[in-house]
């Protein structure tokens, strides 16, 4: 089984070792991250360094001005380490010692961009707007994921790209210093306060038959029994409860009103999906693999967008080869999406003690290939445990 750890460009760059650190792991391969969301991060064994901080969502590679010519949105480039082309170096050092690399490419999560342009980010029911989160049904949105996912993901060497937050993103995940759980959301509020009624998601929703002021008014009513505290909470706890979780949905909203709300966020989802896959298939050499960081129940929202698993490895759908699930904890989103000849089933987990992973943890049955999160932030006991298994 191919495994595969993800990885930071400054993982790499000023650490002389990392490269034989991680090949000696018994990895195949990393995902080193192109184009990543603002972060602090930990650096345990860097000769120099042992806190970066990413202010803000960056590319880590020089965007090419002809490429984002006419675009309303583009990236920005990253200030912070001291290289014109991090991914690249990186990239080159990693390969050098065997390690096939592919690019992570973090799409609908920028905090900098939506807070630059507002409009293009999701506006909840109550007209709050979420500046960590654009808006996939926006043209301008779907246009800048797609050239993105082109430029970050076919980085010259990769092997292939891996799609994060390639669709819906909403009230989950974390911004700035979050003080958002005085009332503890479970997943059917969680999904009422990610639905968008920017312009465009209100002209959809009309346009199915409900006016977006009727439908937000709606949801405001819904959710009001959550803010009282007398709302029952059938809570989250991995894709095993999905089902259970829609079931809420419907129950705190009506099922017309989440099924009409549920059906335009799919297809405005595939727009964006389609978009960015085939973006990525014309930059790159053939062979080049696109992947999806997801969960296959479709309501869901995040870095594991929600996405129809059957319609996205379709050849005639998404065309995606394959998806990186979830698997910490649980095997649900493993064990709910389809096996499709050809397409690849990734185990995304989490190998670091320290943020509540299990480097030792089994591979789940099922799984076509194995990624481990996060080879540069795991303690050299976490490698020594993954070492073992690895080899």
């Amino acid at each position: 089984m191919r495994s595969s750890a993800f990885l930071y460009p400054w993982d790499v760059l000023g650490d002389p070792d990392a490269p034989a650190r991680l090949a000696d792991l018994g990895l195949d391969g990393v995902t080193l991250a192109s184009a990543y969301h603002s972060t602090r991060a930990l650096t345990p064994r860097h000769p120099r360094t042992r806190i970066v901080t990413a202010p803000y969502a960056a590319v880590y590679y020089p965007a090419a001005d002809a490429h984002w010519a006419g675009q309303a949105l583009r990236p920005h480039p990253q200030r912070w380490l001291d290289s014109a082309d991090p991914w690249g170096e990186a990239a080159e050092q990693l390969r050098a010692a065997g390690l096939d690399v592919a690019s992570w490419v973090v799409l609908t999560h920028n905090s900098r961009l939506g807070g630059e342009n507002p409009d293009s980010t999701v506006r909840n029911a109550y007209g709050d707007r979420y500046p960590w989160a654009l808006c996939a049904a926006r043209p301008e949105v779907v246009a800048y994921c797609a050239a993105l996912a082109a430029e970050a993901g076919a980085r010259p060497g990769a092997v292939g790209a891996e799609l994060e937050s390639c669709g819906w993103y909403g009230m989950a995940h974390l911004h700035a210093h979050d003080k958002i759980g005085g009332v503890p959301l479970d997943g059917a509020a969680q999904y009422l306060m990610s639905l968008c009624f920017c312009d465009v998601c209100a002209a959809g929703y009309a346009a199915a038959g409900v006016p977006g002021p009727e439908l937000a008014a709606a949801v405001r009513a819904a959710l009001a029994p959550v803010w009282a505290g007398t709302a029952g909470t059938a809570g989250r706890s991995g894709g095993e409860r999905a089902g259970g979780e829609w079931a809420g949905v419907e129950a705190l909203f009506g099922k017309d009103a989440a099924a009409l709300t549920l059906t335009y966020r799919q297809q405005r989802a595939r727009v964006l999906q389609r978009a960015c896959v085939e973006a990525v298939r014309a930059a790159a050499d053939p062979g080049f693999r696109v992947l999806l960081h997801a969960d296959p129940a479709s309501h869901r929202v995040g870095a594991n967008v929600g996405v129809e698993a059957d319609w996205l490895l379709a050849a005639d759908g998404g065309g995606a080869d394959g998806l990186v699930l979830p698997c910490t904890g649980s095997t649900a989103a493993l064990d709910a999406a389809p096996r499709v000849p050809g397409r690849t089933l990734a185990a995304n987990l989490t190998a670091v003690t320290g943020m509540g992973g299990d480097p030792s943890a089994p591979v789940p049955a099922g799984a076509d290939e194995l990624r481990l999160y996060h080879a540069g932030l795991a303690s050299d006991a976490d490698l020594a445990v993954l070492r073992a298994r690895l080899r």
